[in-house]
């Protein structure tokens, strides 16, 4: 029989083991051991069992050891090959952390890293769980790679202390949450009732009381629940979004200074001007255009579009880098900005404040009189903002309202306007000659007061300065793209692919019922579906085909591969222009310094192994940022709404779902949901090819578009949810679907609106509870009736939720 070998190898001896022997047996052993394996390993036999079984306890009592199920033993913080564990943060260089879903030990768990996912599976997001394969590391930490995604429990839950006839309990913010949590006073960490706490969820064998409910440990006070900064802060904890920065990048932040001018093209002397929203606090693009003077251009334009040069900043892999990717770009609530760089350089050496000299990555543009982009140059150059405009401004001095401009700009605003409105002009025929996608897409804007309360909620207004503004950024991007193929560099491209055959088959039968025809027989264009809003703009149903062509689209998306941009029909398009907010952008003006050799803090040697799963890591981080801001919007909305529960308000059906109607308040732009149980008394069936619910006895149809009347029943401003009631039309008033409801022009954006899957829509906690289906009717139904396709309804139902897609971010 051969002797037993321990993990180096080598046979063992028959002498007993000593304390230190038996400790180096078990930590370099990958699983728990058992007495059993010990003592064959040592080849223990007779009475030396129980000599060993001492040594065992006495290891254990100095805690040395940890026993683990089935009698097993293993040194504290050890963990199995194969885990169950859960993402649980994103450390300072962008690495994903994760912890062991079952830990008992007082000690804390070990680190562990998710090593990157090479395979076309979505990024891991922080508090979904995977059975991962562990591999211990030198430093004891592990390194984890993913063998399958498991669900996403609650582990970590942030709600409002309340203290009631039953105790304390946590009241969820997460509209998500099923149940309160039980939080005892030893657990509250001196947090008072109102108070807004960070808890987490305890050992379920521990922690589940009589009641059914779980309890919780507060982990951090975040304040008062009802202070009106703590919707933001809400957001920011329930998105697992970064807010401080790492010590070392505010340092290099702070530390940096004006750069030298060196080989950089002297642009000073060029009037080029930022035109930015009026509560703008950073400044990271300006524009110049004159007549090109190419006899052979007859008509055409010189443009000038100067960046931020971020890359002279933020040097790869320096602790500015790893904060910035790991963030990937910048996120903006109604209150606050979570930049993706610090203070120092986003409001600082990296905005292009008027009057002052700054570096800039910049570009010479050529186009022809009818906007066809001729030819690029790139260049790093110095540059001095010669004036700080608003759209609001230059729409004024536009339109002949001298007064409503601010002192001092008139000379400037009378210099530089003619030709960038002439230029602006050129790109707007080549814009429609290439037949973009033109969307209606409202946005909110929350206007607050000095202390945080919402004052007023108004509809973003759409100008041609806007418009001006996004026509030389769009080309600009394109010129990126072109150049960085040319030059044979990786590029990140921002991509939007065709939308899905399956979507268009479906979106062509629903518009064949409106009386409009997509023609399916060729290839579909953007133009073809904008011609088909063209025709439906003067028509009632012009909101309901602008909802199904949005929901129709695919969602852009970062890669390394072009495919082009359907919604802009462009064959190359990357983003250039924002670095100061977006990680893409610092990856695209890199491979410009690379390929042009414009410097040495260009793409780090080799780095375009990596673009594959940087592609896939700021394209989470920005649906993860654009689903904060919207849930940011809808709490501050929501807290707008609160004292005007009773009141009645006009909108229009954006959802339709099994439990329910969504519907969007014109007034306010607020969505809230109505009930399924509360709809007029019949059985309603979901018919999702129609985009309705239909009323099986008496024919009621309520579908996608329709406008209502309804009256607010619950605004909820912790989960920014609304419940509102249907109020039906009196026989002596029109019905509100009968009214032609006038659209604005649909205009498409730098991007395209994500597809579906992009918003979801919240229910304050109370009705959700109200409205879990028993499984018994609540309703009448005519007995024996047939069922019409599609999932039937009579009361309220807690079932998935269709989420509509919005504006991409």
């Amino acid at each position: 029989m051969p002797r037993s070998k321990g993990p180096s190898g080598k046979p063992r001896s028959a002498v007993f083991p000593t304390k230190e022997q038996v400790l180096a047996f078990i930590n370099e052993s990958a699983e728990p051991v058992g007495k059993r394996e010990i003592a064959r390993a040592f080849r223990i036999k007779g009475n030396d069992r129980i000599r060993l079984k001492a040594l065992l306890k006495d290891l254990e009592r100095e805690g040395l050891l940890n026993r683990k199920p089935q009698r097993r033993l293993a040194p504290p913080g050890h963990l199995p090959n194969v885990l169950v564990v859960e993402i649980s943060g994103i450390d300072e260089d962008g690495e994903l952390l994760a912890r062991p879903t079952v830990w008992d030990e007082e000690k804390a768990p070990p680190a562990i890293y998710m090593a990157p996912e090479r395979s076309s599976r979505s990024a891991l997001a922080v508090g979904e769980r995977v059975l991962a394969r562990l591999k211990k590391t030198d430093d004891g930490s592990y390194e984890a790679q993913v063998i399958r995604k498991l669900d996403r429990p609650q582990r970590r839950v942030l709600g409002v202390y309340e203290l009631g006839s039953e105790g304390g309990r946590l009241r969820p913010t997460d509209k998500r949450a099923k149940s309160e949590f039980i939080l005892n006073k030893d657990n509250a960490d001196g947090a008072t009732p109102g108070e807004l706490v960070l808890a987490e969820v305890l050992p379920e064998r521990r922690g589940r009381s009589r009641l059914g409910l779980r309890s919780v440990r507060v982990l951090q006070r975040l304040g008062r629940g009802d202070d009106p900064k703590a919707l933001s802060l809400i957001t920011l904890h329930e998105h697992g979004l970064i807010s401080e920065f790492p010590a070392a990048a505010v340092t290099e932040a702070e530390a940096a200074g004006p750069a030298k001018p060196g080989k950089r093209e002297d642009l000073r002397g060029i009037p080029l001007v930022t035109i930015d929203g009026a509560d703008a606090r950073d400044f990271d693009d300006a524009v110049f255009a004159e007549a090109d003077g190419d006899p052979k251009n007859a008509g055409g334009w010189h443009l000038l579009v100067a960046i931020a040069d971020v890359a002279h900043y933020v040097k790869p892999d320096s602790a500015l880098d790893r904060s910035a990717y790991a963030r990937g770009n910048s996120v903006y609530f109604p209150d606050r900005v979570l930049p993706m760089l610090p203070e120092a350089l986003s409001n600082g050496w990296c905005s292009l404040n008027p009057k002052e000299e700054r570096p800039c990555m910049a570009v010479h543009l050529w186009i022809d009189k009818d906007g066809r982009l001729l030819r690029q140059r790139f260049v790093r150059g110095l540059m001095r903002s010669a004036a700080r405009l608003t759209y609001e401004e230059v729409q004024a001095a536009r339109d002949g309202r001298p007064g409503d401009t601010e002192r001092g700009n008139e000379a400037v605003l009378e210099a530089v306007l003619p030709p960038l409105y002439g230029a602006f002009d050129s790109l707007l025929r080549g814009r429609a000659k290439r037949g973009t996608l033109e969307l209606d897409l409202p946005e909110r804007k929350i206007r607050l007061a000095d202390n945080g309360e919402v004052i007023g909620i108004d509809a973003r207004e759409r100008l041609d300065s806007h418009r001006l503004i996004e026509e030389f950024m769009i080309t600009a991007n394109v010129a990126a793209a072109r150049e960085l193929e040319r030059l044979g560099q990786p590029c990140m491209y921002r991509v939007h692919d065709r939308p899905d055959p399956v979507r268009l088959k479906a979106l062509a039968e629903v518009l064949e019922g409106l009386g409009l025809r997509l023609n399916m027989s060729q290839v579909v264009q953007p133009r073809m579906l904008t011609q088909i809003l063209t025709k439906a703009a003067d028509k009632p149903e012009a909101s309901l085909v602008n909802d199904l062509i949005l929901r129709s689209q695919s969602q852009a998306i970062y890669s390394p591969e072009n495919i082009g941009h359907f919604g802009l029909a462009l064959t190359h398009y990357a983003h250039f222009t924002s670095p100061i907010r977006r990680y893409a952008d610092l990856m695209v003006h890199r491979a410009l310094i690379s390929g042009l050799k414009l410097g040495k803090d260009g793409l780090p040697a080799g780095s375009e192994t990596t673009f594959d799963e940087t592609a896939s890591h700021i394209s989470t981080t920005e649906r993860s940022a654009a689903a904060a801001e919207r849930d940011a919007v809808d709490r501050f909305t929501a807290a707008y709404l609160k004292d005007q529960v009773g009141v009645t308000f006009s909108g229009r059906i954006n959802g339709v779902t099994r439990f329910g109607l969504f519907v969007t308040l014109d007034e306010s732009g607020a969505d809230g949901l109505i009930p399924i149980s509360t709809l007029p008394d019949d059985f309603y069936h979901h018919v999702e090819a129609r985009h309705s619910l239909e009323g099986q006895r008496w024919g009621r149809v309520y579908r996608l578009g329709d406008r209502l009347r309804v009256r607010l029943l619950e605004a909820e401003p912790m989960t920014g949810g609304l419940i509102l009631s249907l109020i039906e039309p009196s026989k002596d008033e029109p019905e509100e679907n009968t009214e032609t409801r006038n659209t604005r022009t649909g205009r498409y954006r730098n991007e395209t609106s994500s597809g579906p899957g992009n918003a979801t829509r919240k229910m304050p906690q109370s009705s959700r509870k109200k409205g879990k289906s028993t499984g018994k009717s609540k309703k009448r139904v005519k007995s024996g009736s047939g069922k019409r396709p599609g999932s039937g309804r009579r009361g309220g139902s807690s079932g998935t939720r269709t989420p509509r897609g919005r504006k991409d971010r």
